[in-house]
């Protein structure tokens, strides 16, 4: 990614308000605070902004300038919001478009990559020849397209992977009702089993009880023959 200098944006001379004795104006402040990031004293020109919008709220040049200072200290999401504010309030194309570059770095930067592509649209709207613009769109689209990409892929590993876990889960689904059917089998076999054996020795005790009773029939019959044959 081709990250933007952060160009600051210079005044022109004429128009400022008169400060009081002694005091400095607000492109005062902007000038001192230009000269110290350009020599990299990036905390101080941040002071020197702030003092500046002090003076002058709704300076667009302090808001955006102040936005570089940030982000040359690593401070990006308070970048973000001066970016922001500064183009809600700035008029100048050329200068819209820079504005609209460095969001689209800053979310880039953060993996933001839906709102980083808006971001350089907007900046190629402002300026359509800007080159360095154009490659950072035409990066985080393919950055976007490769992530979504990749997103498909886990996605589809995913998919897979809770197939796999759902036929395991059914197959010992399948195997605990198949040992469930068996048992349920084996004790009906059981049971008839019980059943059957029951019926078995009712019939053996019902047989041995007419067999005493033919055995006490027969006796008898030939008790009574010898007593007619004695008589």
């Amino acid at each position: 990614m081709r990250g933007k200098r952060f160009l600051l944006l210079v005044l022109l001379t004429g128009g400022a308000a008169i400060a009081s004795y002694g005091q400095k104006t607000d492109r005062e402040y902007l000038r001192s605070g230009n000269r110290l990031y350009n020599d990299s004293l990036f905390v101080k020109a941040e002071v020197d902004y702030r003092k500046a919008l002090e003076q002058n709220p709704k300076s667009a040049d302090a808001i955006y300038n102040l936005g570089n200072a940030l982000m040359q200290q690593q401070k990006a999401k308070e970048a973000m919001e001066q970016f922001d504010a500064a183009s809600k309030i700035e008029k100048d194309k050329m200068k819209l478009s820079h504005i609209y570059h460095n969001m689209g770095v800053i979310l880039q930067s953060s993996k933001q990559l839906p709102q980083c592509i808006e971001a350089y649209k907007e900046a190629l709207r402002n300026n359509p020849h800007d080159d360095e613009t154009r490659y950072n769109l035409a990066l985080a689209q393919k950055q976007l397209k490769d992530q979504q990409q990749q997103q498909q892929n886990q996605n589809k590993d995913e998919q897979k992977q809770d197939q796999k876990q759902d036929d395991k889960q059914q197959n010992k689904d399948q195997q605990n009702q198949d040992k469930q059917n068996q048992q349920q089998q084996q004790q009906q076999q059981q049971n008839q089993m019980s059943k059957e054996n029951a019926e078995q020795l009712l019939n053996a005790v019902m047989q041995d009880e007419k067999n005493v009773q033919d055995k006490v029939k027969k006796q008898l019959q030939i008790q009574g023959r010898k007593l007619e044959k004695d008589w």
